[in-house]
């Protein structure tokens, strides 16, 4: 066990000094499976064996397939109560894109498919894109620290830290979206959590498969594809964002 983690440990344990001893034992245990989700302690060998450095990263270049498509289209189709929460999909819809450019471009990642079926509720109202949002992103932070401990334990600095430097946008997306809802954004003390943990990569594509999603295949329930390719033409551009009045 790493001395942060003992270190982690001993300060709940002296936060709640106050408390009984099972009281007491019940947080620190919470903290063990916290800290186990962040990768600071040690995935199953069975599911890490299955998160090949390749599979990683083309299911993370799907992903953001998906969600380039789902902040560009959201911003177009869905009316917004706050020019700001407009302004913050239309920020995801580019640095979701500039993820999936990263991941194939200099990484070496090949998307599954770039044929993606949307449930058509998801652009029905504001509400129900940010609670999408709030999901997809929550699947995506997970999967992205699965990169990054698979990565750092194969020695692969570079990789690991893409990840970490993605996954920390995804949390910030997840956040926003959140607050735009009218809850907190920062509603845990780690990331993972907010969605039911895994430490197995394939699982993100059946969560997101369960939300209605498809790659590749019609999802359940009305809906329709959309093209990458053609939806990622209409992606602003940085500047293009930045040039939007916020008001």
């Amino acid at each position: 066990m790493s001395e942060h983690v003992t270190d982690a440990y001993a300060s709940i344990d002296r936060a709640f000094a106050h408390e009984p001893a099972s009281t007491r034992r019940k947080f620190v245990a919470g903290a063990a499976g916290a800290l186990g989700g962040l990768g600071l302690l040690s995935l199953p060998a069975s599911a890490m064996a299955a998160n090949d450095a390749q599979t990683i990263l083309n299911i993370a270049a799907t992903a953001e397939v998906l969600a380039t498509i789902v902040n560009t289209e959201g911003a177009r189709r869905v009316e917004f109560s706050s020019p700001v929460t407009k302004r913050n999909v239309l920020d995801a819809a580019y640095q979701e894109l500039d993820h999936y450019n990263v991941l194939t471009k200099a990484l070496g990642a090949k998307p599954a498919t770039k044929k993606i079926w949307i449930p058509d509720a998801l652009f029905a109202d504001q509400h129900n894109l940010l609670s999408g949002l709030v999901f997809g992103d929550g699947v995506f932070v997970n999967a992205y620290q699965i990169g990054v401990t698979a990565f750092g334990r194969a020695g692969d600095g570079k990789h690991a830290r893409y990840a970490a430097e993605i996954m920390g946008i995804e949390s910030v997306h997840r956040a926003l979206a959140l607050q735009s809802l009218g809850k907190p954004g920062n509603d845990q003390a780690f990331a993972s959590g907010s969605t039911p943990y895994f430490t197995d990569i394939t699982k993100a594509v059946s969560l997101l498969q369960g939300a209605g999603f498809g790659f590749g295949a019609k999802g359940k329930g009305p809906g329709k594809f959309y093209e990458f390719d053609q939806v990622s033409t209409q992606t602003q551009h940085r500047a293009e964002v930045h040039h939007l009045s916020p008001h």
